[in-house]
């Protein structure tokens, strides 16, 4: 029996093809266009709750007796829609604010576009390409707790992606039932409060109205390591959220990755939290030397008086950093976050 070889398509074919393909998408009609925002991604799919209805409802198919009742799904205020994109937009991400268009012959929907981001938090992946994480933030809320055993220059991260991002942070330490008689991380935890940042502490498993009101009218993304318990705030804070949660792992006390795609979940009155998936380390080596130092304000205030102009604030005696370290004007653990980030950058520029 012969073969049946299959056709292979020529670059001309190709190209015809994806220009059909997007004057099809240029050519649909947006007069029917409705307000969304994307909640959830799933890879070239995004699900979109309606923030507005159509003027003139769709009417549901006729059925005659005896035919079997076809599909249909009505469009409703705060529903949510599994859509495609069109090929000209951007990648989108959770938190962004969509025009959409829906189907409910297929339950479907197609987005058509985006508007402007009021912010956007991003982070470099594992194949050192920044990858967006969430739009449209209004505060991102840093936990760590006494267990995983926190990682001050990890925090030290987050804060200079919030100042990149333009994002207030907000500290929060959690599981404070583990905590041990002067714990040295209430110490770490006054230090940013020195600092200028906002901090809170919580339990889970305690009263969490605190927080719970500090973040009414807020856009929250929680970030932080896995296992210090962001999941199980969300929960306690919005019961009907049902994350996932995990325990520490007992061998490497580490925590264990549950939550596998960043999901906006509304809360309160005019509120969402986000919860993103957790990360151990936080690569900043996109960012140039100008932004690091907008994350280390009281760093970033002694710069410029060294005695020499291309001083590597190492070793150097007329360092106007060491000699600030030294008199207690900087910590010097988060002096040794800010060389160790400028050393990365400019490893990551060294390479480029």
């Amino acid at each position: 029996m012969a073969l049946i070889r299959k056709r292979r398509l020529t670059e001309q074919q190709q190209r015809r093809i994806q220009k059909q393909q997007k004057t099809r998408q240029e050519e649909i009609d947006t007069s029917n266009d409705l307000e969304g925002l994307v909640v959830q991604h799933y890879g070239r799919q995004l699900e979109v709750q309606a923030l507005s209805v159509p003027d003139t409802h769709p009417e549901k198919p006729n059925v005659l007796d005896g035919e079997p009742e076809p599909f249909w799904k009505p469009i409703e205020l705060d529903s949510i829609w599994r859509c495609h994109t069109r090929t000209n937009l951007e990648l989108l991400v959770t938190g962004d604010r969509v025009k959409w268009q829906a189907d409910p012959n297929t339950g479907l929907g197609i987005i058509t576009a985006i508007h402007p981001r009021r912010s956007l938090l991003t982070r470099p992946d594992r194949y050192h390409k920044v990858k967006p994480v969430a739009a449209n933030i209004s505060l991102i809320v840093i936990v760590f707790s006494p267990l995983p055993e926190p990682a001050p220059t990890l925090i030290d991260r987050y804060l200079v992606a919030c100042a990149d991002a333009d994002i207030p942070a907000l500290l929060v330490l959690n599981k404070t039932d583990l905590l041990k008689e002067n714990d040295p991380i209430l110490d770490m935890l006054k230090e940013y409060e020195n600092l200028g940042y906002e901090v809170m502490q919580c339990q889970s498993i305690g009263d969490l109205s605190a927080l719970a009101q500090r973040l009414e009218g807020e856009t929250v993304a929680f970030v932080g390591q896995s296992g210090v318990g962001k999941s199980s705030l969300i929960n306690a804070i919005v019961p009907d959220a049902a994350q996932k949660t995990n325990i520490i792992s007992e061998n490497s006390a580490l925590g264990q990755h549950t939550t596998t795609s960043t999901r906006l979940i509304p809360f309160g009155q005019n509120a969402s939290l986000i919860d993103s998936p957790g990360i151990r380390e936080f690569g900043l080596w996109h960012l140039t030397t100008e932004k690091v130092q907008q994350g280390f304000p009281e760093i970033q205030n002694q710069l410029g008086y060294c005695q020499f102009r291309n001083c590597t604030h190492k070793h150097e005696k007329q360092c106007a950093l060491r000699l600030a370290a030294s008199n207690g004007e900087i910590l010097p653990r988060r002096l040794d976050s800010f060389l160790r980030l400028m050393d990365e950058i400019a490893e990551a520029q060294q390479k480029n």
